[in-house]
């Protein structure tokens, strides 16, 4: 085989990395080029015709299920593609960043699944982009290692056998990679770098360990986006001369238009689809995003207080639950955040048993696995799934045909009790500096709290300050939601952050543009469409 040629692609505003060449080969760039010169004008087509569907809700204030696929949900003969051998017992999957250090923690955690994640736990610094491609090239070659420089203490890889099997997430459709340029200066799609990289270096690799290439595909809104990324696959697998059928892809629900098509969106993956997952804040951030203007009935109270319980979250996972096993598919559950303390035994024992109760109802619904954010949640979650499963892989025959869902049931916002109090509005504007900060120095996953938090959590902070000033919400302590009021609060959590971290601390780090950052996509008019577009423009590296 003679060498590829020079890819159309330029890297540009990047400093050299250790160890890029490895993965940034002509090869595997050429092949990132022909993704992006395929695919990226439907992309940029599917990405208009989500504001064409926005400004149909905010017209009309609802959602249906879609008359024009009325046949496939009623066609009860397709089911998707049977699960490989190590993606069909998934009772709990850990979630985090690509760094040395969570790769192997991960790895080793004892969870079934580790979701390897280059979106919302990662800030898509070209340093975590590519090093993170390094360090799973690395694990499936077994060369990787860390020591904490601080503590001293080593990390290194189980046996293969005992390795959680890997699905990679790469970034939404709506994100570039400003460092990675064709002939013509566009930015290529971020999913198409994260997908490119680590398809094109691991997938025979991972055939040969008994597993493939599997993925997590995020903020999906329709079945034309879910129909986009099989063509994806089907033209990737040609192109490397792998068979039809080696990808996996389980998609996240996470916004409420894609909830509507969920059987929709396992059809057009059908050959290559693993599942569904109930993503809770994201799905949360969908629908204040797009029922923005229908009202009161549409504000959300604190997003604590919006649990899985809450009747339409109730509709929206056991739709999802029926769905999947109507169709073959797994139902993945929703993750456990918490993040356990060193300090505080009684924090952790009130907290354990929200998890487990969490976990709990997740297995007795049906759902065949689930997501926790620290390795010591998993012994929690596996003990919950154990109960239900016992030495069965998954309960896919949990066919839950006594769930009826009706479209109107997956939007009423209005059957919970909650409202918006005044704590959450200073809980939303404290995880929003927080998190953002942290962002801004290149940390996707961030412990706040004792809850892990991601760029998820932060959108629905924002989104809610914004819908609560702008719906007037009046809080129990008779003050009103204002611009003003969301300015003060700032003004004193920047002074409160100052005050814990000392003056050094706070002058290294990024809270003046964190905070700047968080009021503008609160108080804006024009509501950004996802806050990482903005604080993407000023992440340096």
């Amino acid at each position: 085989m003679s060498a590829p040629a020079p890819s159309p692609l330029a890297i540009v505003d990047a400093e050299p990395l250790p160890r890029q060449e490895e993965v940034l080969t002509d090869a595997a760039l050429a092949f990132v080029a022909e993704l992006h010169r395929r695919f990226t004008p439907r992309r940029d087509e599917l990405l208009a015709r989500r504001a064409e569907r926005r400004a149909e809700i905010a017209r009309t204030s609802t959602l249906d299920f879609l008359p024009e696929t009325a046949a496939i949900r009623a066609d009860d003969s397709w089911r998707v593609a049977p699960a490989p051998a190590a993606l069909n017992d998934r009772r709990v999957e850990i979630t985090g960043p690509t760094d040395r250090k969570m790769t192997i923690n991960a790895l080793n955690s004892g969870a079934k699944v580790w979701l390897a994640d280059f979106e919302d736990a990662s800030a898509p610094t070209w340093e975590n982009v590519v090093l993170g491609q390094i360090n799973l090239v690395g694990a499936y070659t077994r060369n990787i290692d860390f020591t904490d420089s601080r503590s001293g203490k080593s990390y290194a890889l189980r046996p293969n056998e005992e390795l959680a099997t890997v699905v990679m997430r790469p970034r939404g459709w709506h994100l570039n990679e400003r460092h990675l340029v064709d002939a013509d200066g566009t930015p290529v799609p971020g999913a198409f770098v994260d997908f490119g990289l680590y398809f094109f270096h691991n997938a025979q690799r991972l055939l040969d360990l008994g597993k493939g290439p599997y993925f997590y595909l995020p903020k999906t809104e329709s079945h034309l986006e879910a129909r986009l990324w099989n063509d994806v696959f089907v033209f990737a697998q040609d192109y490397v001369g792998i068979p039809q059928g080696t990808v996996r892809a389980t998609v996240l629900i996470e916004t409420i238009t894609a909830a509507y098509e969920m059987e929709e969106i396992l059809y057009e993956l059908r050959d290559h689809a693993a599942g569904l997952n109930a993503g809770r804040w994201d799905y949360l951030f969908s629908i204040v995003k797009n029922f923005r203007d229908g009202g009161a009935r549409f504000v959300l109270p604190d997003r604590n207080a919006v649990t899985m319980t809450a009747p339409f979250m109730r509709a929206y996972t056991e739709l999802l639950v029926r769905t999947c096993h109507k169709r073959g598919a797994h139902a993945i559950g929703g993750m456990a955040a918490f993040i356990p303390s060193r300090r505080d035994a009684e924090v952790n024992k009130v907290a354990f048993e929200k998890v487990r109760a969490d976990k709990d109802r997740e297995a007795n619904d049906g759902f065949d696995g689930s997501w926790v954010a620290h390795p010591d949640l998993v012994p929690i979650a596996m003990e919950s799934f154990d109960k239900v499963l016992g030495d069965k892989p998954n309960q896919k025959d949990r066919l839950r045909e006594d769930v009826h869902v009706e479209a109107a049931d997956l939007i009423a916002i209005d059957s919970l009790d909650a409202k918006p109090t005044y704590r959450g509005l200073v809980n939303a504007v404290q995880v929003g500096i927080r998190y953002i900060e942290a962002w801004l120095r290149g940390l996707g996953a961030v412990a706040i709290f004792n809850l892990m938090e991601d760029a998820a959590t932060a959108e629905i902070s924002r989104s809610q300050i914004w819908q609560w000033i702008n719906a007037g919400v009046e809080f129990e302590n008779g003050d009103r939601a204002t611009p003003e009021l969301a300015r003060k609060v700032a003004a004193e959590e920047l002074s409160n952050i100052r005050q814990e971290i000392g003056e050094q601390a706070f002058a290294a780090g990024h809270w003046q543009e964190a905070h700047d950052l968080l009021l503008r996509v609160s108080l804006d008019d024009d509501y950004a469409d996802f806050l990482t577009l903005p604080a993407y423009e000023q992440l340096r590296g």
